[in-house]
């Protein structure tokens, strides 16, 4: 079987991260209102002092990113911002494969639980979520009068 890594976005490497994330023009769609984002906008999601940015690799191939903040201040827990496949390698499991070892290097610390939001109208990313073990929580709002649903999964140690 083929194993996940993961490996740290750099600014060397934006484009590929671009790719990635153009593949996926329904969910900018859905977050932005449009189906591309700028290098500038990668760059200030992935590139930050706040996340942890890395792209989700399959033996040499990059096929996702995936983007956390270890603990978020307003409520002391891991919340995961962004997990995305390459349009072109969904649907083969390797999101779960790349959640799965997310989620065991979490076994490594002392959180109980991960938390993250799904766009209102994401019903694939909510199904998705659900499948692994979230539930939802809570409404909350979200830039440009969208709103998010919260989900928390237990990390069971």
């Amino acid at each position: 079987m083929q194993k996940i890594i993961f490996e740290e976005i750099t600014d060397e490497k934006l484009t590929i991260v671009q790719e990635i994330v153009h593949s996926n023009n329904s969910y900018n769609l859905l977050e932005n209102g449009r189906e591309t984002r700028t290098i500038e906008e990668l760059r200030e999601e992935f590139l930050n002092s706040n996340t942890k940015s890395m792209f989700i690799k399959l033996d040499n191939s990059y096929i996702g990113v995936i983007d956390y903040l270890d603990e978020n201040p307003k409520d002391g827990f891991p919340w995961l911002g962004l997990l995305m496949i390459h349009r072109d390698q969904q649907g083969k499991g390797y999101a779960k494969q790349a959640f799965a070892k997310y989620e065991g290097e979490l076994l490594h610390t002392s959180k109980s639980a991960v938390r993250l939001g799904v766009l209102k109208g994401n019903s694939k990313a909510k199904q998705f979520w659900e499948s692994v073990g979230f539930t939802y929580y809570e409404t909350k709002p979200f830039k440009d009068n969208k709103e998010i649903d919260c989900y928390q999964k237990e990390i069971m140690k």
